[in-house]
């Protein structure tokens, strides 16, 4: 009997895009005098100004990073409670809950922050709902192992 397999696959794949989804562009805001960069970490200018402005961070979102960071960890150390599958299944929930308010921060940021501004969204925006399917499947699938192990158990 194999058990824990898919559900480590599926968590990782889970970790991986939300690690990727962290560090790269998310999109761009133009704006009349400048374009920014959407990232995880925060508005960053492109390129140079036509009014001579300042380079650099031009909003700081830390706190959204770290909980981009935060979703692409905990995956990670989910696959390691494979022992305890009722702590994996609460982690998996975590998780969800996690990326769930990603995705709400990053609608928030790409359409509030910056009204003046017209947003042109990378393919990595579809990040955080790719992992969101692949823990609500390893949920599922760590679900079936606890519901087979216990199965087995009655039979002793």
């Amino acid at each position: 009997m194999v058990i824990q397999r898919w559900q480590s696959l599926l968590l990782l794949i889970a970790a991986a895009v939300m690690g990727v989804f962290s560090f790269l562009s998310l999109g761009e805001v133009q704006l009349p005098e400048y374009t920014l960069n959407l990232t995880a970490l925060g508005f960053s200018i492109e390129g140079e100004s036509a009014t001579n402005a300042t380079s650099g961070y031009y909003i700081s979102t830390v706190p959204f990073f770290v909980i981009s960071l935060l979703s692409a960890i905990i995956p990670l150390i989910n696959i390691f409670f494979f022992k305890n599958l009722p702590l994996q299944k609460k982690m998996c929930l975590i998780e969800c809950l996690f990326l769930v308010v990603v995705i709400v921060i990053a609608g928030y940021e790409g359409y509030s922050m910056i009204s003046s501004g017209e947003v042109s969204w990378s393919t990595m925006i579809v990040a955080p709902f790719l992992a969101l399917i692949a823990t609500a499947m390893a949920y599922s699938r760590i679900s079936a192992d606890h519901r087979l192990l216990k199965s087995v158990d009655r039979l002793r």
